[in-house]
């Protein structure tokens, strides 16, 4: 995997509090700037630092977890391919659009941040894969596809630090998507580029950890400071309509495994995204991805209705 030496990772980290310089002390590492709460050395869950300002996360360093989350290839992967194929196909929109931001980013060795990489995403695998790139990868829980766990809303490192960030199917998880992504922006270079797939017409997953959900024009203004490259559905009404018939059938029998059970009988459901013309898809999709790169402009209000491309007339 081109993930990077957690060690190495270890010597970028800084305070998520007031960004400075970590020293490692005998208990693990710590803020020694003056005046900063963090002076008390981090807590650790395993190999993984937890570099969490836990005054302002939902995250309690009392009971955080120390069990190793899912491992890289996920759940669904370990179903038999037919099934796999099923329940979970290939996300090929990931995947032409990693591919284009691997062709994008400046050489040699890139650093590419993934916020919430618990597991490795699907379609996303190819990043992992490319020894040209320096994977650094991180999220709430410990991964053997992690080197560090931190709240995405105060990355612990340093501004202009990397040179591109993905961050799949995460902004609906957070608090306030809209410090996460500043987050971002401060955390690559400039010119940096980002690669984000958020739901915007699903049912809750995560329990009391899904929070927001994301139209196209409301996602594009989420990343006002980015200039787009690449924008749309990742899957439409058809997959939409998929989710709801599986939480239509949970709530009918009060059993999750009917839902997934018909999800699988009706997965040709997911075909009809095709016939979709593509702007009925931006008005009706599942999920939506942004693929942009850092700048310093802010979008108006005016552009953000301008840039509406959904089928729709204005009122």
């Amino acid at each position: 995997m081109a993930l990077v030496d957690p060690e190495r990772v270890r010597r970028l980290l800084v305070c998520p509090r007031c960004r400075s310089t970590l020293v490692d002390g005998a208990n693990g590492l710590r803020c020694d700037a003056p005046g900063c709460p963090c002076r008390t050395a981090f807590p650790e869950a395993g190999r993984w630092p937890v570099l969490v300002d836990f005054e302002g996360s939902i995250l309690d360093r009392e009971n955080m977890s120390t069990r190793v989350g899912a491992d890289a290839v996920g759940p669904a992967q370990r179903l038999p391919a037919p099934l796999r194929r099923i329940w979970k196909p290939a996300n090929r929109v990931a995947a032409r659009n990693i591919e284009l931001l691997v062709r994008s980013l400046p050489g040699p060795a890139p650093t590419l941040l993934v916020v919430g990489g618990a597991t490795v995403g699907n379609g996303v695998a190819a990043v992992y894969r490319d020894p040209s790139l320096q994977v650094i990868a991180f999220d709430i829980v410990p991964s053997p596809v992690t080197q560090f766990i931190a709240d995405a809303h105060h990355i612990p490192l340093p501004t202009a630090s990397v040179d591109a960030v993905l961050v799949q199917a995460v902004l609906e998880h957070v608090l306030d998507p809209g410090a996460v992504v500043a987050e971002i922006h401060r955390v690559l270079r400039d010119g940096g580029l980002v690669y984000a797939e958020t739901p915007f017409l699903q049912q809750v997953h995560a329990g009391a950890h899904d929070f927001t959900r994301f139209t196209a024009s409301g996602h594009r203004y989420l990343f006002r400071r980015f200039e787009e490259l690449a924008a749309g559905p990742v899957a439409g009404p058809g997959t939409q309509l998929l989710w709801s018939v599986d939480h239509l059938i949970r709530g009918l029998t009060r059993s999750a495994l009917a839902g997934r059970a018909t999800r699988g009988l009706l997965c040709w459901l997911r075909a009809l995204d095709q016939a979709v013309p593509a702007t009925y898809a931006q008005d009706d999709a599942s999920a939506l991805y942004f693929l942009g790169r850092r700048r310093e402009q802010e979008m108006t209000a005016q552009e953000i209705i301008a840039y509406y491309r959904g089928a729709q007339t204005s009122p």
